[in-house]
């Protein structure tokens, strides 16, 4: 197989900007995509999706989301931007090469080998893992999964609400994906939705007062955690209000302390206002025609979507001891070097500024790292 200097394990925004920032310093790199097309991760989201965040702070690493994109971009705009974006640099991906393992090989000339699943195997000075913290849904298995009647999925199987039309549907989970099916459902013919809620979010407006929260974000994030917190927890109130009246129960708004990403509104408030959206306990076991809450009330459901988030799936992924912390997640800081010589993660950032922002900072941070390691391993 060709032997780049450099191989990128994954081809979404942050393994595209990595490719890039990599390239801007004269360094090869190969990006092994195990998708049939760029942006297929994306391509296969629900259809109201939209980035959270806007157009100006969104672009990937030396080159900007061109102006004729909207503010916000929907889900295929940014399909679009990152086919743009691959052929504006001319990047080298490898579509339809999905990777079975990623191994270290100190002993040989090449410092690291990838096998991909129809078994060939690539070597390259330097791995790049840049797979994405939502590799694998996780669908927990309830009491009661195995004799439930009705239809049970994950998030990320949803696209719209036409196959649950006059249905009763309960939402588990109550993340920004959670959030955006359960509005979803309830504007387009669903005839009754429901969220259940194991820890309140903290809830904020997408644009308080007209300024987009993620430039907010930007800017408390160089305050103390402390103070952010407060200043985020009155600005959220004061433009949403007390959310505990229309059922939301009251949770701990420390999003700079915790770095839990807050639940970003694009319509959710207004149907939980306005009785569209009910909300539910935690979600204790299934029957056979709906589910029981940990407060021991019960209702029927025809159908239950499991919003329940992700895994990295990279333990199963990598063979180098100790990258990976116990939840599975790389060790460090994406773009930084790591404890093996050689081996860097991008895209692992859980940040308040936006993904694809942290995406563009950790790749020329990744440029800069591999630089030097390739000049002074030589």
């Amino acid at each position: 197989m060709p032997e780049p200097t450099v191989i990128v394990v994954g081809g979404g925004a942050s393994g595209l900007s990595a490719a890039a920032a990599l390239g801007r310093r004269g360094i090869d790199a190969v990006v092994l995509e195990q998708d049939a097309q760029l942006g297929g991760t994306w391509a296969r989201r629900y259809d109201r999706l939209h980035l959270h965040t806007v157009r100006r702070f969104s672009g990937l690493a030396h080159f900007p989301i061109p102006t004729r994109y909207p503010t916000y971009l929907s889900r295929d705009d940014v399909v679009a931007y990152l086919k743009e974006y691959a052929g504006h640099f001319g990047l080298q991906v490898v579509t339809g090469m999905p990777v079975r393992r990623i191994g270290s090989r100190d002993a040989a000339p090449h410092g690291w080998s990838v096998e991909t699943a129809s078994g060939e195997v690539w070597h390259a000075r330097v791995a790049v893992i840049a797979t994405g913290q939502y590799r694998q849904p996780i669908l927990p298995q309830w009491p009661g999964c195995d004799t439930y009647a009705g239809r049970l999925t994950h998030s990320v199987t949803y696209s719209n609400a036409m196959p649950y039309a006059g249905q009763r549907v309960l939402v588990v989970g109550a993340g920004n994906s959670g959030a955006e099916i359960a509005t979803d459902l309830s504007d387009n013919g669903a005839a009754y939705v429901a969220v259940s809620v194991r820890t309140p979010p903290p809830v904020v407006p997408r644009d308080p007062f007209g300024l987009p929260v993620q430039r907010t974000s930007i800017l408390l994030s160089a305050l103390p955690p402390a103070i952010a917190n407060r200043i985020g927890w009155a600005t959220a109130r004061l433009a949403l209000g007390d959310l505990a009246r229309y059922g939301m129960p009251k949770g701990q708004f420390a999003p700079y302390t915790t770095r839990r990403i807050p639940l970003i509104d694009v319509g959710f408030v207004d149907a939980l206002k306005r009785g569209r959206v009910k909300v539910r306990p935690t979600l204790e076991r299934l029957t056979k025609t709906g589910a029981v809450f940990a407060d021991g009330t019960s209702e029927p459901f025809d159908a239950i979507i499991a919003a329940t988030g992700f895994t990295t799936g990279l333990a199963s992924l990598i063979d180098a001891p100790h990258a990976l912390d116990d939840l599975g997640e790389p060790r460090g800081t994406s773009g930084e070097p790591t404890a093996h010589p050689g081996l860097y993660f991008v895209g692992f950032t859980h940040s308040l500024r936006g993904h694809l922002f942290e995406a563009n900072r950790a790749s020329r941070r990744l440029a800069r790292h591999i630089g030097r390691y390739l000049a002074s391993h030589s």
